[in-house]
């Protein structure tokens, strides 16, 4: 098995304030916002707050679909730390960059009707960002947004699944850098659920852990003390799920940061009790999935494989085992190994190339499941 160095861990990039650089958004032309639709005729599956006239969210790959008809569209955003791209009729048009409070304006299209969507690319978990609606330029109107897919997935982990660094030309990156070459929609995840024609979400969150985040940093908090949230900077925070969200697949992937590193000096774990309190954590996670999903949803757990230590795999195994053997099934194992993975983004994380191979690996794996779509 090959080194993978600082495996899940976010280094300091989860603790930069970022600012918009210049060029990266038109400001708006001589067409005026009239005929706004706002947000309600956008559509999303991710998690979101309503505010006022916008939509608040923190997650990664959290994405906006709309219909349009004229030669152009606008899109409102109030964010200064996270990037997008804009796509149109499929696609990329634009890439934004920490475009702050803007009116990003698409221009010079054919005329007749066209999809746009929005795509948060990267991680800014420090942050609220805001998206405003699509707006029509002169003589141009914003209809209906597409329906919602009737496939549903959700994604539930690390920086494997937040896309990581994945554009990266280098393994060796500042903060910024990985904030830059971050793109949760290239992630394996988002790469299998366009495949499957499903909705999604990335609930992903850099260097967190079960129970334990990377090098045993922020100790007393874990990815469960922020999974419930829509707002991830928000102590308290509760996403409030909507009855039209019912994932009938969720794959997790927690716990390579608990794993990747020896237990410090001054951590309340020794690597067996640590050990004990991922499996005991896991079990509760699973519960309250369970519980807010139903019997039906299939539940993945997900492993790779981590430098030194076949902890990970062998706990995850033995915990899916036992929710077996108490009578659920539909709790599934899925393993992916390091054969034909390049680690070439930043910190030893998936390229993008990579984040192709692993969605190879679960497009197959789905196929194997009983799911009834």
């Amino acid at each position: 098995m090959r080194s993978v160095r600082a495996t899940g861990a976010l280094a300091t990039a989860v603790l930069l304030v970022l600012t918009a650089l210049p060029g990266t958004a038109a400001a708006a032309p001589a067409a005026h916002l009239a005929g706004s639709a706002g947000s309600a005729a956008a559509h999303t599956a991710g998690r979101v707050q309503a505010g006022g006239d916008s939509l608040r969210y923190s997650w990664p790959g959290v994405y906006f679909e709309g219909r349009f008809r004229g030669t152009g569209v606008g899109i409102v955003l109030n964010d200064a730390a996270a990037d997008y791209d804009v796509q149109v009729d499929g696609a990329t048009v634009g890439t934004l960059v920490a475009p702050g409070r803007i009116t990003h304006w698409v221009t010079g299209l054919r005329r007749g009707e066209h999809d746009v969507r929005l795509v948060k690319r990267s991680e800014s978990p420090w942050a609220v960002s805001e998206f405003g609606g699509f707006v029509a330029v002169r003589g141009g109107a914003i209809l209906s947004g597409p329906a919602p897919r009737h496939r549903q997935i959700e994604f539930i982990g690390d920086s494997y699944t937040a896309g990581y660094g994945n554009l990266s030309s280098t393994r060796d990156c500042t903060g910024d850098e990985v904030n830059r070459t971050t793109d949760a929609d290239l992630s394996f995840g988002a790469l299998t659920a366009r495949r499957l024609n499903a909705d999604y979400q990335i609930n992903a969150f850099s260097g967190r852990g079960m129970v334990r985040n990377y090098n045993g940093g922020e100790p007393g908090t874990s990815y469960r003390t922020y999974y419930d949230r829509a707002l991830l900077s928000v102590d308290g925070d509760v996403w409030r799920k909507p009855a039209t969200w019912r994932p009938q697949l969720v794959v997790i992937g927690l716990g390579i940061n608990d794993f990747s590193t020896a237990v410090n000096p001054g951590e309340p774990w020794t690597p067996e009790s640590l050990i004990a309190a991922y499996r005991s954590a896991y079990h509760g996670f699973l519960d309250k999935l369970r519980a807010r999903y139903g019997p039906r949803t299939i539940i993945v757990v997900s492993t790779t494989d981590v430098y030194n230590t076949t902890a990970l795999a062998d706990t995850a195994q033995q915990i899916v085992q036992e929710r077996n053997s108490r009578g659920d099934s539909r709790i599934r194992y899925w393993h992916y190994g390091e054969a034909g993975l390049d680690y070439g983004g930043c910190h030893w994380h998936p390229s993008a190339r990579d984040h192709q191979v692993i969605a190879d690996e679960l497009d197959a794996y789905v196929a194997t499941l009983p799911l009834r779509w």
